[in-house]
């Protein structure tokens, strides 16, 4: 007999790993199409895709100096996302063709300056509505060259119909704060996104950064100290991207091939593999996922319950969203005897925005 009691989401979740068609923003949003439909084909229903896949990781970033990328930032910003947009719409329409929850990393640009960047992921229901936007709030690194800061106005997991669903970007999931943020909040179901390399050091030289483990350790931390779910896609880099980025330079293509690689894997809430990960390579791995799995393990070590001290710590977050300019309206007159307005401008319009419209 069933046991009677609340019952748990369970649904498939599919990690991409794939590389973009280098800073071509169409091209790349194509390529999702068909990678997505493939995920569609073997039962998932959330669907995982990496780090700013749209249209490119700056890798130029950490291998070239700030006077010789230009160009690079140039092209960038032509091919960035804008929301709204006909690419925005665009990558919409596939997760409501397909019928999936859509994660995908972009570069996002502001409608409002020509240079503004964030390191953003967007996260669509089934119906292809945007249910989150995740802007990066530090990029990392070399990174600080092309992207500007986030805020936590999409620091929350959103409650859908597969359960609590949270989003970190790379080096977010090494933010004690960030990862606690998203617990707190009730987050089931974890989505980590990574680049597709990550160049530290010259190859050879001591204590370079092994980009493939980093991912693993993360991952695997998140999963078992919150005890949920986490779907981990990065990008992986291909010889054209590696082509491009060189401009025949051959110790840069030497730098990037001998990086090491980035890595997708799907984990429970212990930490494990619930499937075969993928090192290096392009493709699309599955796992099914059943929440109540995480329960158990509640019971034993919960950070967000009663293994915790919430009369000693505590955690305030800003959600305010960064914007270059506020105004304040003015509330409708309000007469005093004399006939003579009274008050000054009202609050701050500083509700939280609607999702899909330019802040």
């Amino acid at each position: 007999m069933e046991a009677a009691g609340d019952k748990y989401p369970q649904f498939r979740a599919a990690a991409v790993q794939a590389a973009p068609i280098f800073l071509n923003r169409e091209a790349t949003i194509e390529k999702i199409e068909s990678l997505v439909s493939e995920a569609a084909g073997k039962g998932a229903d959330l669907v995982v895709l990496g780090e700013s896949l749209v249209p490119a990781f700056p890798l130029w970033n950490m291998v070239y100096p700030p006077i010789e990328q230009h160009n690079f930032f140039r092209r960038l910003f032509g091919n960035a996302l804008e929301i709204p947009s006909p690419a925005f719409e665009k990558l919409a329409g596939i997760a409501n063709e397909n019928r999936v929850f859509l994660s995908v990393g972009v570069t996002e640009k502001a409608p409002y300056s020509m240079g503004t960047m964030w390191n953003s992921n967007l996260l669509f229901d089934r119906n292809g509505m945007l249910v989150n936007r995740r802007r990066k709030l530090v990029p990392t690194w070399a990174e600080k060259l092309t992207w500007s800061n986030g805020d936590a106005d999409g620091l929350e997991p959103v409650k859908t119909e597969i359960g609590r669903i949270g989003v970190l970007i790379c080096g977010e999931n090494t933010n004690p704060l960030a990862r606690y943020a998203m617990l707190a909040q009730g987050e089931q179901a974890h989505i980590a996104t990574y680049p597709p390399a990550f160049p530290f050091k010259r190859p050879g030289a001591a204590g370079n950064y092994d980009l493939t483990e980093a991912i693993r350790i993360r991952s695997a931390a998140h999963s078992f100290e919150g005890k949920v779910f986490n779907i981990v896609a990065s990008c992986t880099l291909d010889e054209n991207s590696i082509e491009e980025i060189s401009t025949g330079n051959d110790e840069i293509k030497e730098i990037f091939r001998a990086t090491p690689k980035s890595a997708s894997m799907i984990l429970g809430p212990q930490g494990e593999y619930l499937c075969e990960p993928i090192i290096g390579d392009e493709g699309v791995i599955v796992a099914d996922i059943d929440l109540s799995k995480s329960i158990e393990h509640k019971q034993v070590h919960d950070i967000i319950g009663y293994y915790n001290r919430f009369d000693i710590f505590r955690l305030e977050i800003d959600r305010s969203p960064n914007r270059p300019i506020w105004f304040r309206k003015k509330p409708k007159a309000d007469l005093d005897r004399s006939g003579e307005e009274k008050g000054d401008f009202g609050e701050q319009e500083n509700g939280k925005e609607r999702l899909g419209e330019s802040s």
